[in-house]
């Protein structure tokens, strides 16, 4: 093995690389080395399973151990990477057991992110949790479960599962009011799980909106779908710490002085790549503090890729680097890589920064530029339009409200982003939005699109046209 393509990080961006590098040379030994015992995982799924709707853990996996294997992938669970000599082209790897230098031809950096926690005081208290991978996940359900009711077993966690964890969990009784702390992604959809568990649930939210990536609109319809569910929001309230009684979390304390009782808590305020085994090294930051990156997913280090939520990637509309630790990048960058490495030239694309949330019956989507302090930082003189369509022709059952926003550059008419909000099928419609920004086209060729009509489908003009056909009228 004297040129091998070692990866560290064996989830979706790392095995896409490997299972892609294997594909394309089958010659190419590759190695895979994951600290932990899950490998590419489905961590989106994580609150439908907290929630009940995925029944077990092992429907979250993408990729097997065996299947990994019966790929060619050496993988290596339970291995930890912990230095890089550049220089030497090695990496230092602990184990169980043994530490050992494993030399390297090319190199791929595919740590993800962590959750944070900080600065919130508390948050190591029993009950309080983080949602960043499927062990979180199972302590969590395990804890809402009551313990009459719960069998380790019924999780499908296998020899994976961290399960002195969540056996612990499980012999507890279950919460009956929790704080959310942080009314971004995870926050809604948290709330959403643990309201489904007949919780009292509150959700705690440093500034007024909620997602407020996806803009104002987006931001208070989903305001209003939690409340209708009967979730209590504490908009501009800053928790500063969690209080225990007894090692166990029992209430929390906000930055203004209120309290509330709790005994349960999911702090969902962000997530850090993971860059730390890189300290000490040549590798180049970026300005978000992920991976800096070239179009093939290079660090400024000759054979050494980073991809997934440690790295930057650039922006569709400005072409600057971003960060956008989401799914479908991690694995088309992670995809994209394998075949460079192979011998196969490939970048590994922009991102518009595209994404989806569920809050109870409202599906949401953004892309793009939406803020236009933003677009304006990026050299555009931002206007936007809002719109409210029906979502299917008005006599054909089921037609829902849709509300559009998009967002174009009144110089040139370029369209910068765009976000949509709805109770039938909105979410998906987001993509049309994505599709036009990566085409670099302006409101006037969207407005033009011809995009399809069938009554139990969409209207004549759907409503992404309407926004269109109306913010084109602004800038005409």
């Amino acid at each position: 093995m004297s040129d091998p393509f070692v990866v560290v990080g064996g989830d979706a961006a790392g095995l896409s690389a490997a299972s892609k590098c294997r594909r394309t040379d089958p010659e190419r030994d590759v190695v895979v080395f994951e600290k932990g015992e899950w490998i590419s995982y489905a961590h989106c799924g994580t609150p439908y399973f907290v929630k009940g709707e995925v029944d077990r853990l092992d429907q979250l996996l993408s990729l097997s151990p065996d299947e990994a294997e019966e790929r060619g992938i050496d993988l290596r669970r339970g291995h930890e990477v912990v230095a890089v000599d550049a220089d030497a082209e090695t990496v230092t790897v602990e184990s169980e057991d043994t530490t050992f230098e494993q030399p390297y031809g090319d190199l791929l950096i595919a740590t993800g992110a962590r959750a944070v926690s900080d600065p919130i005081e508390g948050a190591s208290l029993d009950g309080v949790f983080t949602l960043h991978g499927l062990d979180h996940a199972a302590a969590i359900r395990a804890y809402l479960t009551p313990p009459a009711a719960f069998d380790v077993a019924d999780l499908g966690g296998g020899d994976a599962l961290d399960e002195p964890a969540v056996l612990r969990y499980g012999e507890l009784t279950p919460p009956e009011t929790v704080a959310v702390v942080g009314g971004g992604y995870v926050g809604v959809e948290m709330a959403e799980a643990f309201e489904a568990w007949g919780l009292d649930v509150h959700v705690f939210q440093r500034s007024e909106l909620l997602v407020p990536g996806f803009g104002e609109t987006v931001g208070e319809e989903v305001a209003r779908a939690l409340r209708e569910a009967g979730v209590t929001l504490h908009l501009g309230e800053e928790v500063v710490r969690l209080r225990g009684d007894d090692g166990r979390v029992a209430g929390l304390v906000c930055e203004s002085g209120a309290e509330l009782a709790v005994d349960a808590a999911l702090v969902g305020i962000g997530i850090r790549p993971n860059t730390g085994l890189l300290e000490g090294t040549p590798v180049e930051l970026g300005g978000s503090g992920a991976v800096a990156t070239d179009a093939y997913g290079e660090t400024n280090v000759d054979g050494i890729f980073a991809a997934g939520d440690v790295a930057e990637m650039p922006q569709t509309v400005t072409g600057d680097p971003t960060w956008d630790p989401l799914g479908l990048p991690a694995n088309r960058a992670g995809r994209a890589i394998g075949a460079t490495v192979a011998g196969d030239p490939t970048p590994t694309g922009a991102v518009a920064n595209t994404a989806m949330v569920k809050a109870f019956d409202l599906g949401c989507g953004r892309t793009g530029i939406l803020d236009h302090d933003r677009a304006r930082e990026a050299g555009f003189d931002p206007v936007s339009k809002t719109i409210t369509a029906g979502s299917r022709s008005g006599y054909y059952p089921g037609a829902a409200e849709t509300t559009v926003t998009l967002v174009a550059d009144r110089d040139t008419g370029r369209l910068l982003g765009g976000s949509i909000v709805g109770t039938d099928r909105a979410a998906v419609r987001i993509d049309t939005v994505a599709t036009a920004l990566g085409g670099e086209m302006s409101v006037a060729e969207l407005e033009r699109q011809d995009l399809g009509y069938a009554p139990p489908f969409s209207p004549v003009w759907d409503p992404v046209l309407v926004a269109a056909k109306v913010l084109n009228g602004s800038l005409d």
